[in-house]
Formats: structure tokens, sequence, C-alpha cells
């Protein structure tokens, strides 16, 4: 599996870079209809559910789908497509127009029907979709490129994506470096030429190329016959619960794992999953961050209900309960701990230790444990116990509670597990544990580190990490105190 690239700070980084950023969003437009109600008895006529309607709700589908969810991560979206000049059509157009951040460049055209899907649900289920479509004229060329920073190809092989609005794409892109992404169909993805991401989903891929796609291994060798067969730099295939796989040109497979979420509908999640993409490389993201991006995006979005969208605020706490929920996991007794930490070692992994109050998380803390972590291959950090804290610092002290610091603690992509003591040192941990590298302040000297003797006469050695000037949790609590 890839190592993780997009953490809650890179998270909200990357937001920043997102927004407002301009994206082409271009290809085959539809009207999505949805039309909600309950089912109580079965049809006297047939063996068929009789649907009682409680609402219909409608919306852009296909490409349309895919500026929402630009518009919606907080990005500016030009819509490029066909529709027909019929009553399907003038609802699209008041949809568009309603939709903040997207900019129609929708062309309507008389002998073109606009597709409309109409999908019938009940109990959160859907019972049948009707599909109202005949063939659509292609456009030959869209002024939905210029002035973008990302071109979005969304290819529902209903004629729009021609071979000569991918090489006008392919041109637009060329004179200004804006990558461009193609969610594909059919079996011909040599016809897309030169993009930067083509973005399959398992079936498509394995409907390209032949191959099973069923494990890992059978991912990498249908990408990699792929990649044979096209000119693109990359692709990057979506595999439902399981994640997505990234093979880059000349390169081995990486594989992401998915999010557990709960499913509720997976109706746009290809859509979801394009935009963030999309938006993430416009912005300067690697390829790696890109599909950490639309794996997040993804994921919350299959939980909601129709062709939905995503935000990013969802985004922020869908990463803030991951991150908890891994911070808590990182949390345990001593007992515990020591059984972890002997496997650690049967593994050949050196252990480092270090100890402290980290009431206020600041930044020389985060700097402090970066520069500990990088002497050893797994960090445990012991936090004295709030009665411990208050012994050292006094009355009012600690700021934040033990559970409270722990999480934020072990949130830290630098520490591996945290526990607690209460005693005045944390020799008798230090004792149990036998790390191989104990790590304090350069406040410190050699000599005065408790168990710094113990640990270099089983071979280990004592460290002193520098901390950044001007950060303190006693200087934070005293600009506090000043406002």
């Amino acid at each position: 599996m890839a190592e993780r690239t997009l953490d809650l700070g890179g998270l909200q980084a990357l937001l920043e870079r997102v927004r407002g950023l301009r994206a082409a969003c271009v290809g085959d437009l539809m009207l999505d209809r949805y039309v909600y109600g309950e089912v109580d008895r079965i049809s006297p006529e047939a063996p068929i559910p009789v649907l009682k309607v409680k609402r219909r709700v409608a919306m852009p589908g296909g490409v349309g789908n895919v500026a929402r969810n630009v518009a919606a991560l907080g990005g500016r979206a030009r819509l490029g497509a066909v529709s027909g000049r019929d009553a399907a059509g003038d609802e699209l157009a008041a949809l568009i127009a309603a939709e903040g951040g997207v900019e129609d460049a929708v062309e309507r055209r008389a002998g073109a029907d606009t597709i409309v899907k109409t999908r019938f649900v009940a109990a959160g289920q859907q019972l049948l979709r009707l599909d109202e479509e005949t063939a659509t004229l292609p456009a030959a060329e869209s002024d939905a490129f210029s002035g973008t920073s990302v071109v979005l190809l969304s290819d529902y092989a209903k004629g729009v994506v021609s071979d000569a609005l991918i090489e006008q794409a392919l041109n637009a892109a060329r004179s200004t470096g804006a990558p461009v992404i193609v969610d594909p169909k059919g079996r011909d993805f040599a016809r897309y030429g030169a993009v930067d991401l083509i973005k399959p989903n398992a079936s498509e891929l394995a409907g390209a190329t032949g191959l099973p796609v069923g494990t890992d291994a059978e991912i990498e060798a249908a990408l990699e016959a792929l990649l044979a067969v096209t000119t693109a730099r990359a692709v990057v295939v979506t595999r439902a619960g399981k994640g997505m796989s990234l093979m880059r040109r000349g390169e081995a497979a990486k594989h992401f794992p998915g999010r557990a979420r709960e499913v509720f509908d997976v109706s746009g999640a290809g859509d979801t999953g394009l935009a963030a993409l999309g938006l993430a490389l416009g912005a300067g993201a690697s390829l790696e961050t890109a599909v950490e991006f639309a794996i997040l995006a993804s994921g919350v979005v299959v939980g909601k209900a129709g062709t939905a969208t995503v935000s990013p605020a969802e985004l922020i706490d869908a990463e803030m309960s991951q991150h908890a929920a891994g911070a808590h996991a990182k949390v345990m007794p001593l007992e515990e701990l020591a059984h972890v930490v002997e496997g650690w070692k049967r593994q050949g992994l050196r252990v480092g230790f270090t100890n402290g109050c980290f009431d206020i998380l600041h930044r020389g803390h985060v700097a402090y444990l970066a520069q500990a972590r990088s002497w050893c291959d797994r960090l445990v950090v012991a936090l004295n116990t709030d009665a411990s804290v208050r012994r050292l610092k006094g009355e009012g002290r600690p700021i934040n509670d033990l559970d409270s610091r722990a999480v934020v603690i072990g949130g830290l992509g630098s520490v591996d597990r945290v526990t607690s003591f209460d005693d005045p040192t944390p020799l008798a941990l230090i004792e149990r544990l036998r790390p191989d590298v104990l790590i304090k302040g350069a406040d410190y000297t050699r000599e005065g580190v408790v168990g710094g003797d113990l640990v270099e006469s089983w071979g280990g050695e004592v460290k002193l990490a520098t901390f950044e000037d001007g950060f303190s949790t006693t200087r934070t609590i005293e600009k506090m105190k000043d406002r």
C-alpha cells in the first residue's frame, strides 16, 4: 500500500489552494431526476411494487455533476456540453444557472435531445431507472477551455467527447500547461491521446484490456497493459471499497486503500472523484495526494442520497473523524504497549522514547517530535498525568486534560504510540519498555537525562533534540492572558 501523503493539515492547505481554481468540465450532459416515495403494497395488475410519490428532485448529471462537485469543493467550473432546445434542456439551463460557481458554456442545439435519467427510489433503494435519450450530435468544439487550470473530460459515450474535441482539449492544455484528466468509456482508450491521466473504474479497465482485475496483482497487470496501448502519462483505477490504484508510465503501481464509510448511494461518486482529482492536480498537488483527496471526497459522497456533492467542511469533518479514530488507537496502557514494543523489536525496528507534559501543542512540540522520530523507526511518547502536571507546573495546569493531550499527540504522524505515567519520573516505563533511543530536549545534558544510563547499559543511546526558539506552552498561555 502507498504511504499516506495527505493529513489534516495538508488537506486544509490543499483546500485553500483549490479555492477559486478554474476547471474546464467538458463532456456528456444529462438531466438527473429522482422520484422518492414509499412502497407498501404490490400492484394488483402485475407483480410489481406500487410507489407512492412523496417528492421529486432534479439536478445536472454527467459532466454537469462534475461541474457541481468542482464548485462545491471551492473551485469554479466552466461547463462545456450539448443539450437540446427542449423542455428538459430548459430545465437543465435553469438548474445550471442556480449553481453558484458554475459558468454555463453549454451549446443548446436544435435536433439534439436532452438526455434524461429518472430514478425511482424507496427506502433508500432504487427500484427502477428510466433513460430517455436518442443519438446526440457531438460538439465540434467547445469554448470552455480558455483560462482554466485543469481540463476534465467526462465521457459517457453519448457523442460529445469526440476525437475532434479531445484534440482541441489537448491543444488548449498544451498552450497553458493545464493537466487533462479523462473519465473514459468504451474499449479504445488510446483515442484519448497524451492526456495526463485516465480514470476508469475496475470494470472499465477490465473491458478495455480483456484482463481480470480482482486482485492487486491483476490490477497491476491490467494497468501496465493499458499504458502499453495508450499514450496517457498515468492511469488511476477506482476500485469501490478497495480504494484506488495508480500507475505512472515506467513506474510500479501504487495501491491506496479506501476509507470505511457506510454506502448509501454510489450515483455520481465517479464524478466526485474526477472533480477532486482534477482540482488537486490543477492546484499543483502530486498524483498521490490527488488520489487520496479523491478517495476522501468519494467516500463522503457515497454516504448521501442521489447525485450528490461534497463541501470542504464535510471533507475536514471526515478527515478529523479518521484522524481521531487513528489517534485513539495509538493511546494504550503500559502493559499493552510493552507487548507492542516487543513485537516491534522482533521485527528489528529501532524504538525511541520521549516524555513530557505536552499541554498546549505548538510548533515547537511538532518539530521536536519530528526530530525524535527521525532517530528511530517507532516513537513512544509518555505523558505526565494531570496530577503529575499540577505537581510540576502548579495549580491551573494542565490546560488540557490527559485524554485530550493523548489524542492530540497521537494524531501526529511522527508519533506511533502514547502512554502516561504518574510518578515523578518515567523511569519505570523506561525499564519496562527498554527503548533503543531515549530522547529529551537540548535544555538537558546527557548526564541529567533520567534513565539515560540504563538505556546505554543495554546498548541504546541518548539523543538531545533541539527546540524552536520562541515557542513554549508557558509563553502561549501568557499570550492568551494578554488578550
